[in-house]
């Protein structure tokens, strides 16, 4: 099984700029782009937070229609710039939303390696968090298929990276999942967004990561104390593909026109 990731989009209302600068939606284009040419086709994709840059219902009208040119069926989760109600509303008829409560929370059974969902967004915050109720569920849907290799999906990453202003804008309740997850050994990956760069730790027996953004990258900048700010490196995305006897395996790719590709060995 293949599985695309792309995040934090930062969509905005056609002709508006992300920080003044950043002209989000032809990047989405591209990205989508992407995906529907490679080949092999992932079998989905997970799209994982800051779908949009400001929650609202216009933001996500162009999500959809620009969404909707993936050939493949893809599945969302809220980041900290997302509204739960406008996107769900945008995208209702995605029939994976729980019913009733508030947390995004939801469970994939419909593909070899079982898909759950983490809303981990705090309405106001650029933070986030792992509550006591979602331990609480995840925990549950976790002991139902014991066996079955499972991915969780979320928008904040559950570990710090060094990046202070973006740490500080981390996820609160880390050791609550990890004391879940632990038990869980068929956890194969946690796969997040959030930080607009592509990072790896070791998280409670298993591996955590961010994928890069398909806009905008944050600087990597690990002086303590350093300002937040961003830079116009290339956009990606990851490529997670499931192998029998292995397990995981990513690979990150840059979105652009590049060069090549050409033979390691010259025509004679």
């Amino acid at each position: 099984m293949l599985i695309a990731q792309i995040t934090d989009m930062h969509l905005k209302p056609e002709g508006q700029l992300a920080y003044g600068r950043v002209d989000t939606g032809p990047y989405l284009r591209r990205a989508v782009a992407e995906l529907a040419r490679l080949d092999p086709q992932p079998d989905i994709a997970l799209i994982t937070g800051d779908l949009v840059d400001a929650g609202v219902p216009e933001e996500y009208a162009l999500l959809r229609t620009i969404l909707a040119e993936l050939p493949m069926p893809f599945f969302l989760i809220p980041g900290n710039h997302d509204a739960r109600g406008p996107l769900v509303e945008a995208f209702r008829h995605h029939t994976y939303w729980p019913a009733g409560g508030d947390l995004l929370n939801y469970v994939v059974d419909d593909y070899p390696v079982r898909l759950i969902a983490l809303d981990t967004t705090i309405p106001g915050s650029p933070a986030g968090e792992f509550s006591a109720a979602s331990g609480g569920w995840l925990a549950a849907k976790l002991a139902e298929e014991p066996e079955r290799p499972t991915i969780i999906f979320m928008h904040h990453p559950p570990f710090t990276t060094g990046i202070a202003h973006m740490d500080r804008m981390g996820l609160a309740g880390t050791d609550r999942l990890a004391a879940v997850v632990a038990r869980h050994p068929q956890v194969e990956r946690v796969l997040c967004g959030h930080l607009h760069r592509p990072i790896q730790a070791r998280f409670a027996g298993t591996l955590a990561s961010t994928a890069p953004a398909t806009a905008h990258q944050v600087t990597l900048d690990l002086k303590p104390g350093a300002r937040g700010t961003f830079i116009m490196e290339p956009p990606g995305y990851q490529l997670h593909r499931l192998q029998e006897g292995v397990g995981v395996v990513s690979h990150t790719a840059m979105i652009g026109d590049f060069a090549g590709p050409y033979p390691f060995r010259a025509a004679s």
